[in-house]
């Protein structure tokens, strides 16, 4: 059973515990797709599972490197390439399990995206963030106009890439992608929550991760690596180091952080629904894992 198992959706809809549990069954290993969770040390403010989840079922792509490195979505689809094949060749009854709510990177995978194999150049990219998010997209625009137009005008990070490929290669990135699809089977299932159960969801994590340490957290980052870090201008990150700074208060934080955490579910389901291919199924189905292992055993039984 040379396959592999997508487990994707919006943030806080559970996909961690179904995943393990699946795994479990299944006697297999989890590659989690989070573009946060591969940096050490972002732990509460991303949801990483915790040491006792990944000790239940071996997890791939946590705590992959350090917050000062740039892990770029090429490495994570070469090592999860690697990965894929390592597992089907090891243990081929036991497909792995991609799971996260990073289309990127799950696209990169069952896609087969291909993408310019240029590492980060960071003094290149110093000197663009000097310019400034609003410049630097204008001058995406004129040097590559289709990736300007695909990367939304706030995504600081697609648009340092996508500048950094032009001027390494001298070509634009939209002239070196395109997509070589792997050759083994995928299934593709989807953990989908209504607009008010996600936010209550999502209201009720935030808090839970306050209380487990959350701003500690920030504190201990901000304190070794400095507040200008790019990873903690990141959703939860951002909030928790205003209240740091004094500039609001922790109950403030705590509804910035639901706000946008809410925002970025929203797109995180428009950018899922996209993808017909993915079978959806209610978090606040009582029987949900069952449903799912039965999926799976149909799809196994089939291919």
């Amino acid at each position: 059973m040379r396959g592999l198992i997508v487990i994707c959706g919006a943030t806080a809809t559970g996909k961690s515990q179904l995943a393990i549990a699946v795994a479990q069954r299944l006697g297999s290993v989890i590659l989690s797709a989070d573009s946060r969770q591969v940096y050490r040390e972002f732990d509460i403010g991303t949801a990483k599972p915790s040491l006792e989840q990944q000790r239940q079922v071996p997890h791939y792509f946590i705590d992959s490197c350090d917050p000062r490195e740039t892990f770029t979505m090429g490495q994570y689809q070469r090592q999860a390439q690697q990965q894929i094949a390592r597992q089907h060749q090891n243990c081929p009854e036991s497909p792995p399990l991609l799971v996260g709510g990073t289309g990127l990177y799950i696209k990169s995978v069952t896609r087969g995206l291909r993408m310019p194999a240029i590492s980060p150049q960071p003094q290149l990219r110093s000197q663009l963030q000097r310019l400034g998010q609003r410049q630097c997209h204008q001058l995406l625009q004129q040097v590559d106009e289709p990736a300007s137009q695909r990367i939304h005008p706030n995504d600081a990070s697609r648009t340092l890439r996508a500048l950094e490929v032009y001027y390494v290669s001298g070509r634009p990135l939209s002239e070196q992608q395109g997509e070589q699809p792997p050759k083994y089977p995928i299934l593709h299932l989807g953990l989908h929550a209504d607009p008010d159960p996600l936010r209550e969801r999502i209201a009720r994590r935030t808090r839970q991760m306050v209380e487990m340490g959350l701003v500690e957290e920030v504190n201990h980052l901000c304190d070794r690596y400095g507040d200008d870090l790019p990873l903690l201008q990141t959703l939860g990150y951002a909030e928790m180091r205003g209240y740091r700074r004094g500039e609001i208060s922790l109950e403030e934080a705590i509804a910035q952080t639901t706000l946008h955490t809410c925002q970025f579910a929203k797109r995180q389901r428009t950018w899922f629904r996209a993808y017909p291919e993915i079978e959806w199924f209610d978090v606040n189905d009582s029987h949900l894992t069952e449903r799912v292992f039965t999926r799976i055993q149909q799809w196994r039984n089939t291919c």
